[in-house]
């Protein structure tokens, strides 16, 4: 690698980790703002909240690594711009497409890396994410008991505390417990003037202290016989543990959550759209036949008696045809019915299983369109940046966050297309780079010809050729 190679890259790598960890935080804030409501009040502990961040972490590398090559494309030949050593390298004899190569190199290779790691890692960290999500959202509100409020997240029980005393809250007054873990509804049920709360077992069960208070059963032989519904029984001091095996995380299986499109690499997906694609084929070449099952045709032979017969069959001499009557037309229009509900119901299944494949070819697309991003960007970022000729983060960063929403909003349009089939899949999923790879092409070659496309001499300039351009134009045009 030469000397120039070595100076551009040394610019250009300290911007490119810095703005990477910056999206990746952005991006990463964002994504766990979105799944907030399934976190809050679980007591997940450190471990699993860490797993998570790491998970989503990995799933969002693919649409960050486009705009940190966009924003450090721009500072890196922003700064040189700015501090003329672009130009000292120009004057030298060197061609900007030479100044960009070493960046352009190292994009090309983060674009293979963007679709390996899109093909292989992401697959397994969305496997992983996702199932832990769902335990995370299956798993019940950390224990929670406040003061004059029927609290019932313990299975089989419903718990009512007057007050909460001590630093801790450890420490109740005017407790009132109902038991209906059975099946018999609220059996039996105990109140005690104070108490005290605490965990065993590192957490596994709850224990309830309680003091001065009283346990009523019911009988349930004696619930017709007056003033004997219930057994009293009377307390000093007594203890009741609660298991709290339903506040912990279960993880369930992995391998459930695998058929799911974003838990699939290439093969895997194109393999499922093969499927998917053969099995619509069969069910359209199978459509008219089951339809024929809805309609006969009558044929009347002399003898007045009719039979099934195919449309030929119906070519009768006028005199030989009996009139229609209501049994007939009853009979015709149920058929009609029939066949119409049978078709719609066929139409949908085949539209299901054709929106089924677009979902799957969406993804395929996606390890693509995502990769070639990162150069798209680039081509954005470096002629830009040599336009502009402004370092930092200022101007970089709203030039970047500029063209992302583009990049971003017409993704999503895009995406939304080719899913409700208003385009084809392809041609949706591409949209976004074939939108803003002309703006990067322009750039480049107005960089290439030391354009000064962001200093106002020169809109004054084409503001000044605009009308001669447009009055020889309009000479041009026959009268």
């Amino acid at each position: 690698m030469k000397k120039l190679d070595k100076l551009i890259m040394r610019a250009f790598v300290g911007p490119f980790l810095l703005t990477f960890a910056v999206t990746e935080f952005v991006f990463l804030t964002q994504t766990m703002m979105k799944y907030m409501d399934d976190l809050v009040g679980k007591d997940l502990g450190a471990g699993v909240l860490i797993q998570l961040l790491g998970f989503f972490s990995v799933l969002i590398v693919p649409i960050s690594l486009p705009l940190a090559v966009l924003l450090s494309s721009l500072m890196t030949y922003g700064n040189l711009g700015e501090h003329h050593e672009l130009t000292a390298i120009k004057t030298s004899g060197i061609s900007l497409t030479r100044i960009l190569r070493p960046v352009m190199v190292f994009s090309v290779l983060l674009a293979g890396f963007a679709f390996w790691f899109n093909d292989t890692i992401v697959p397994k960290a969305n496997l992983k994410a996702f199932s832990l999500l769902w335990d995370v959202r299956q798993q019940k509100l950390a224990l929670d008991i406040r003061e004059g409020v029927f609290y019932n997240g313990i299975p089989g029980y419903t718990i009512k505390v007057d007050k909460k005393l001590g630093e801790n809250g450890d420490r109740l007054h005017g407790v009132m417990i109902y038991d209906h873990s059975g099946t018999s509804g609220n059996a039996a049920m105990m109140v005690a003037d104070s108490g005290r709360m605490y965990t065993k077992f590192g957490g596994q069960y709850l224990g309830l202290e309680l003091h001065h208070g009283r346990k009523y059963v019911e009988q349930p032989n004696a619930r017709d016989q007056a003033g004997a519904g219930f057994v009293q029984q009377r307390f000093e001091k007594t203890n009741v543990t609660f298991s709290l095996a339903s506040f912990s995380l279960d993880r369930t299986n992995v391998e459930l959550f695998s058929e799911n499109k974003m838990m699939k690499n290439l093969p895997q997906l194109n393999a499922f759209v093969d499927s998917v694609q053969r099995q619509l084929n069969k069910d359209r070449e199978a459509l008219l036949p089951q339809l024929n099952m809805y309609f006969s045709y009558l044929r009347f032979d002399t003898t007045g008696q009719a039979s099934n017969a195919r449309v030929a069959d119906l070519v009768v001499p006028a005199t030989r045809l009996k009139p229609l009557t209501p049994t007939t037309i009853q009979s015709a229009t149920g058929r009609v019915r029939n066949a119409q509900a049978f078709v719609a119901s066929y139409g949908e299944r085949l539209h299901n299983q054709a929106r089924e494949a677009g979902n799957f070819r969406i993804e395929i697309f996606r390890k693509y369109t995502q990769s070639v991003a990162v150069l798209v960007m680039f081509l954005i970022g470096a002629p830009l940046g040599s336009i502009i000729k402004k370092g930092g983060l200022g101007v970089p960063a709203l030039v970047s966050i500029f063209f992302f929403i583009i990049f971003y909003v017409v993704s999503i349009i895009g995406e939304k297309y080719g899913r409700e089939a208003v385009m084809p899949v392809g041609l949706g999923m591409w949209m976004s780079n074939l939108v803003l790879l002309p703006a990067g092409l322009f750039f480049l070659y107005q960089a290439r010809h030391d354009s000064s496309l962001f200093e106002v001499d020169f809109w004054q300039k084409l503001a000044r050729k605009l009308p001669k351009w447009l009055s020889r134009r309009s000479d041009l045009v026959p009268g």
